[in-house]
């Protein structure tokens, strides 16, 4: 019987599992924790009836990863919702400055602006099938759509500074692209800091910025579905230790590791070889969040009333503010006036909480373990844009980096995006050989391998592709 193990069960390790078993392979995934679906989990961290995304919120790249459009994951009940707008971006004034899914809507609210914006994202608004096949891989591989990948590389390549810049005269539009491209986890004058921006604008245009109805755990539970029609197994509250992969590791069975590396070298030990290993040993993470989940009485009062049309939020005003407070974060500095990336998904999921009530989830930026408390300084920014939040507040959950990787231990010194995103790590991650390791049999499948962070499942839809092509094993 052709067989194959995957440790972890976050979206990239249920996507190799998935794969293995469409090739017919008997997998089996081990999970550590209770509840399967590492940064995709939804739990009840406040109060009874309030339903907390743990991780990841909300999905533009789930709604336009290609292997998960190849999924009938709609049969596992899985349901895409979405705001009337991906993303609002209030500012000062009391105005909101807005990511629109339409094209001509987003025209109109970017007035001078619109042309330079179409010139950077449509092409992959329009072709986002090719573009996902090249950009949501290794890096250090052949595009099969060369044109369409060197006009965005272009880009991509260019700090954010220098697209913010050059190619937009409104600070409207300047503001909105700087929370854009603050996902990136990068100082805005670093190499790559546009990609991430461009990346989510193209993708709001095309699919939206949708949330899983009943949280992220759906997307969880409906990849599981997929993978037990297959005759794939689940096992939860399974931590596997060193000793115990001692003792089951043979070099005939395939193991991917929906893992950090340096878990992946706590596990595999000695099956590595000594160089190998002390790369994934020194593999540098990347910076941390702070993130705070929410009760609240009745929905946020924003002073924009723009905002309630988005279920994502970006909390920074200008784009001098969001540009200091990732400088400060990139050199391990934490920032007074944080940007602050805000999720309210019971506005348009009514699952979320009790009728009337609200959830909210809101995180900043904080260096690598940082031990700070930074639930002031992110109410603050709260505040700032809606005055009075304080006073809707139920009940709320603070997890420091501390106790994000106390809950996944993926997530290391709170790094939600395996690994730093530097040119470096772009080109090589975690090392040239990507998916595979030194040992033939043990594979890396988790975000720290290409195309990285994100719900896209796509790190485990291409290691595994890697494992099928090892005829030896099968």
């Amino acid at each position: 019987m052709k067989r194959a193990y995957v440790i972890g069960s976050g979206p990239n390790g249920l996507s190799a599992a998935i794969v293995l078993a469409q090739a017919g392979v008997d997998v089996e995934v081990f999970e550590a924790e209770a509840v399967p679906g590492g940064g995709a989990r939804t739990l009840p961290l406040t109060l009874p009836g309030f339903e907390h995304d743990f991780g990841s919120a909300v999905h533009p790249m789930a709604a336009g990863s290609p292997f998960f459009s190849s999924l009938p994951l709609g049969e596992h009940s899985l349901k895409w919702i979405h705001g009337e707008a991906p993303l609002a971006h209030p500012l000062e004034d009391g105005s909101a400055v807005m990511l629109e899914q339409d094209l001509a809507d987003q025209d109109r609210e970017f007035g001078s602006d619109a042309q330079a914006w179409r010139n950077l994202v449509e092409p992959l608004v329009d072709h986002w099938e090719q573009f996902a096949q090249d950009a949501l891989g290794p890096a250090l591989s052949i595009p099969r759509h060369p044109l369409l990948m060197a006009r965005f590389g272009l880009s991509a390549f260019q700090p954010a500074r220098r697209i913010a810049m050059r190619h937009f005269s409104n600070s409207r539009t300047r503001a909105l692209f700087a929370g854009l491209a603050g996902h990136s986890f990068l100082s805005f004058d670093q190499m790559l800091s546009s990609a991430a921006g461009l990346v989510l604008g193209a993708a709001a245009h095309r699919f939206g910025w949708p949330v899983a109805r009943g949280g992220s755990q759906s997307i969880t539970n409906a990849l599981i579905g997929c993978l037990q029609s297959l005759g794939g197994k689940l096992h939860t509250s399974r931590r596997i230790g060193a000793e115990e992969f001692r003792e089951w590791n043979q070099s005939d069975l395939a193991t991917l590791f929906d893992t950090s590396p340096r878990q992946l070298a706590a596990i595999a030990g000695e099956c590595l070889t000594p160089s190998f290993r002390g790369l994934m040993e020194r593999s540098k993470p990347g910076p941390g969040v702070f993130k705070i989940d929410y009760a609240l009485s009745e929905r946020v009062p924003w002073k924009a009333a723009e905002c309630r049309r988005a279920i994502t939020v970006h909390l920074g005003g200008s784009y001098e503010e969001i540009a200091a407070s990732e400088e400060a974060v990139s050199k391990a500095l934490l920032p007074e006036r944080p940007f602050v990336l805000a999720a309210q998904p019971s506005l348009f999921d009514s699952t979320r909480a009790p009728q009337g009530k609200h959830t909210f989830w809101a995180y900043c930026h904080v260096p690598n373990g940082s031990t700070v408390d930074m639930t002031d300084r992110i109410e603050a920014q709260i505040e700032r844009f809606a005055p009075c939040f304080r006073d809707c507040v139920l009940a709320r959950h603070v997890s420091s980096p501390a106790t994000l990787e106390r809950m996944n231990a993926n997530l290391m010194g709170g790094d939600i995006s395996g690994g730093e995103m530097t040119m470096r790590r772009f080109l090589m991650r975690p090392t040239m050989l990507t998916y595979e390791t030194s040992a033939p049999n043990l594979f890396l499948c988790s975000s720290s391998t290409p195309p990285g962070g994100g719900v896209h499942g796509m790190c485990g839809f291409r290691a595994a592709k890697v494992v099928l092509h090892r005829s030896r094993f099968f």
